[in-house]
């Protein structure tokens, strides 16, 4: 039934109110770019703290903030001071209003700007290095490149300077799981005891393949160790690969809603339930694979593509486990290398920097999985036109199992 924006977010509300297994303590929500989302994030904000109330107001700190969020709206939070009489004094500042005033206060009182630049590195670069004033409110970059390539208060590009928006908020929250974790009266501070939601729009699409899948899988692992606490986790993305990483990731945990939200050509809004992942990834996620076997160009990351392939073909054929299929591809006593090897290299922290050290024999099993796979199961390509550029990917009904 279509709906408006306000009503989708309604829903999602009501279903965060439902009791037992009814609850949804996580919404997940694939859309494609445009249709809506960060306007939807404003409207369930809105409908938890509305305008001109006390968590607009920079009251935040003595009522008690109730849900965050982060969006488009949260970079525009963030703007250059580029020195442009000098270009030499060049520093990202800080809106200041009641949502930063706590957030980044919170951030350095509980001292965690090494936090933030260790997560930052990890998914650009160790060579740039943020540093923070007094207050948070400026942060400047430097370069170390060794020898004469270093250099002070340089402008870092956008991507880089989304990445780090992305990291003071996730090392925001990352903090506060913990902190909510603890008895209330242990806490070392009780300026988000009233927080219940977090609403989570289209993190850092800027990244390679390689940190997005580790963004995501890091994304899910922050939201499954947040399952003590009373926190109420929406994330919605247009990016199939971070949405079907989160897909697999949260898979099993229950409490879970997973979600396809459209716009309709009359204006208004579509939100189904769904328990498949976006068709469209599976697609490039083949072609990705066949790509790289036939020239043994692998990387750390295809493990997990590979992972995400074997995990929607055991739902498809009935198998509770994904581990269940290697049986299927290689020798009786090459099964628990496969597994082992596809575990380890999916949770890799570390694969971006590593990603060259694969071994040919890693490779040899990675690709006689792979072939074996294409054999055992027989996969029809099909277009389709749902919303006009979609491909949908479906298994044939003759899927030797």
């Amino acid at each position: 039934m279509s709906q408006s924006l306000t009503e989708i977010a309604r829903g999602l509300l009501a279903s965060t109110k439902k009791e037992g297994k009814k609850q949804a303590k996580i919404q997940l929500i694939y859309a494609f770019n445009g249709t809506g989302k960060t306007r939807l994030s404003r409207k369930f904000k809105e409908l938890i703290a509305p305008k001109n109330s006390e968590e607009d107001t920079g009251e935040q700190e003595a009522s008690g903030i109730k849900i965050m969020y982060y969006n488009a709206f949260t970079e525009d939070l963030f703007y250059w001071d580029n020195d442009l009489p000098n270009d030499r004094e060049r520093k990202l500042l800080v809106h200041s209003n009641g949502f930063t005033d706590l957030a980044l206060g919170f951030l350095k009182d509980e001292s965690q700007d090494g936090n933030i630049i260790s997560n930052f590195q990890h998914y650009t670069t160790s060579k740039i290095t943020p540093s923070f004033n007094d207050d948070f409110s400026e942060i400047t970059f430097a370069y170390q490149g060794g020898g004469d390539n270093s250099e002070q208060n340089i402008k870092i590009s956008k991507g880089e300077e989304s990445n780090f928006i992305w990291c003071v908020f996730y090392s925001l929250i990352e903090h506060i799981v913990q902190l909510l974790k603890e008895n209330e009266d242990e806490r070392s501070s009780d300026k988000f005891n009233d927080l219940e939601y977090i609403f989570i729009d289209d993190p850092v699409s800027s990244l390679d393949d390689n940190h997005l899948i580790e963004l995501a899988v890091d994304l899910a692992t922050l939201i499954k160790n947040a399952k003590e606490t009373n926190l109420k986790f929406i994330v919605s993305t247009h990016n199939p690969l971070f949405y079907n990483v989160l897909f697999n990731e949260l898979n099993r945990v229950g409490n879970t809603r997973r979600y396809r939200f459209q716009k309709l050509n009359d204006g208004t809004y579509l939100l189904e339930d769904s328990k498949d992942s976006p068709f469209s990834y599976h697609v490039f996620l083949l072609d990705e694979l066949k790509n790289v076997v036939s020239t043994r160009n692998l990387y750390k990351y295809h493990f997990n593509l590979l992972r995400n392939v074997l995990e929607k073909t055991s739902t498809y054929l009935g198998y509770n486990h994904w581990e269940d299929l290697i049986k299927l591809y290689v020798s009786a006593e090459e099964i628990s290398v496969a597994i082992r090897l596809i575990n380890l290299y999916s949770h890799s922290k570390f694969s971006g920097d590593e990603m060259s050290t694969i071994q040919e024999s890693e490779k040899d099993i990675f690709i006689k999985v792979f072939n074996q796979f294409l054999l055992k199961h027989s996969f029809k390509l099909q277009l389709t036109e749902s919303s006009g550029t979609e491909t949908e990917i479906r298994q044939s009904e003759h899927a030797t199992v």
